[in-house]
């Protein structure tokens, strides 16, 4: 074998619709490693993408929301298998996005596979946390059932490029809803390569948009867009959580903002710690329905 091979980098790209896509408008920029050094040129999103990005979230989110819990939970786990597949790979771009040691960057990339694996689990699971028989006055029975919001816009954390990354993703998903994601603006490496799992995954095209670039950039526009139901700013600072939630307002969106700070003082959380399941409610709304009790019952009337 010849040691004058030319290396071969990889292109990384959008995942948009189940497709990968270039950036609308032909843009790159430089991704470094910890240590300053070149890692590959990444998409930068335009508005145009981020708009591209939530008639995909819209166009999918009928048949997603519309599986059944269980089915969820299978394409979820279908997921997480395939991660563990490529560990390798994960370990490597977690490792040099976060400075990290190999076998740190192991144990991150073991904690995000696991915590995909725990959201799958939830999936059948957090309609009978949240939802239930309310007692009335009256012949009626009275039932609260969760449902997805729709479309999310996720900024994802900045500094966690993968355990972080997972645990504002799964969530959003395994409750029905379908997503827009921001990567983080310096680590979109690990985002960008799970589009490629969940592309070869069951996961249907749409349920899932990973968008790459300056977050200020494309978050603007998916704060104000009247189409993205809820928004996650884990991964905005104070100053632009503020405004994009000023854009958010205008047609009544969910608002997410990080629960806790980090140890570092940062506004993100600890990714290592018990998630909870806060993250599995924030994005449900409440349907009640009322249904009479006796013969009127029985033949399947409801209001």
């Amino acid at each position: 074998m010849s040691d004058n091979r030319l290396s071969v980098f990889k292109t990384y790209k959008l995942y948009v619709g189940g497709k990968f896509p270039r950036s609308e408008s032909g843009r790159v920029y430089e991704v470094s490693d910890s240590k300053g050094r070149w890692l590959a040129n990444a998409p930068q999103s335009s508005r145009k993408d981020a708009r591209d990005a939530v008639v995909a979230a819209r166009k999918a989110f009928g048949g997603w929301s519309g599986a059944t819990t269980y089915n969820r939970g299978q394409v979820l786990y279908r997921v997480a298998e395939m991660l563990e597949g490529r560990k390798e790979q994960f370990v490597r771009e977690v490792a040099d996005a976060e400075g990290l040691s190999k076998s740190k960057a192991a144990a991150v990339v073991d904690a995000a596979v696991d915590r995909w694996v725990w959201y799958a689990g939830w999936t059948d699971k957090i309609g009978q946390v949240v939802g239930g028989a309310n007692p009335v006055a009256g012949p009626f029975f009275n039932l609260s059932t969760p449902e997805p919001t729709g479309v999310v816009a996720v900024l994802a954390p900045q500094k966690s490029s993968f355990l972080g990354l997972v645990s504002v993703i799964a969530p959003v998903i395994a409750t029905g809803n379908t997503a827009v994601v921001v990567a983080s603006a310096d680590a979109p490496l690990p985002a960008l390569s799970l589009g490629e799992v969940l592309a070869t995954s069951d996961v249907p095209g749409g349920v899932v948009n990973v968008l790459s670039g300056r977050t200020a950039e494309i978050a603007a526009p998916l704060a104000s867009h009247q189409d993205v139901n809820a928004i996650d700013l884990t991964g905005a600072d104070e100053a632009l959580a503020k405004e994009l939630e000023i854009a958010a307002a205008d047609n009544l969106k969910r608002v997410l903002r990080a629960r806790d700070a980090g140890a570092d003082g940062s506004a993100e959380p600890d990714w290592t710690a018990d998630p909870g399941t806060h993250r599995l409610t924030a994005f449900l709304e409440t349907k009640t329905v009322w249904h009479p009790t006796g013969a009127l019952g029985a033949s399947g009337s409801s209001y």
